[in-house]
């Protein structure tokens, strides 16, 4: 997992935290939206929330998708941080397309200063591209934490900065 959180403190700034779901189980002849996370899974989302717990400020939103996986995911992830945070279940976060995440990011409000999306491949991989012209592997449960310089209406047009990326759970295996 790469870190770089110095930012230029003259710039105003808001924080993504782009979150892929935790490992799936297959093993069930389930719907995909409604397929639940693995055991493997359960121990990722919550190695995750600790990971971000120690390393991120705070969250004022938690953008999640309706599937299953996404919300339980979060679901982990959030009983380890110690703030609130509020949580919107968007339709339109259950993609596979950046460009559609690129649009939520777009809308959200700028008193919003630090929001997760918890989404799926290949669109969180993609919205990293979109946002810091960078790319970064994105397996089941990884971080990404991006800085977006200006508005959020802004976001994609080459103002956004990489700054962490890869999975919490790989430091402890």
């Amino acid at each position: 997992m790469t870190n770089d959180f110095r930012l230029d403190p003259d710039a105003p700034h808001h924080m993504v935290a782009l979150i892929r779901h935790a490992k799936s189980d297959w093993s069930s002849a389930t719907e995909d939206r409604e397929r639940p996370l693995s055991k493997r899974g359960r121990r990722q989302a919550t190695e995750s929330g600790q990971w971000l717990r120690e390393n991120f400020t705070a969250l004022d939103l938690a953008i999640v998708s309706p599937a299953v996986r996404a919300q339980d995911t979060w679901d982990l992830i959030n009983a380890e941080l110690r703030w609130p945070v509020e949580e919107e279940s968007l339709d339109s976060a259950y993609t596979f397309d950046g460009h559609d995440l690129l649009e939520i990011i777009q809308d959200l409000d700028d008193a919003v200063a630090h929001v997760a999306i918890v989404g799926h491949n290949p669109a969180i991989e993609d919205l990293i591209t979109i946002l810091t012209d960078d790319q970064a592997r994105m397996p089941t449960s990884a971080v990404a934490i991006i800085s977006i310089r200006g508005e959020w209406e802004s976001a994609g047009s080459g103002n956004g900065r990489l700054l962490s990326a890869g999975r919490p759970a790989d430091l402890v295996d």
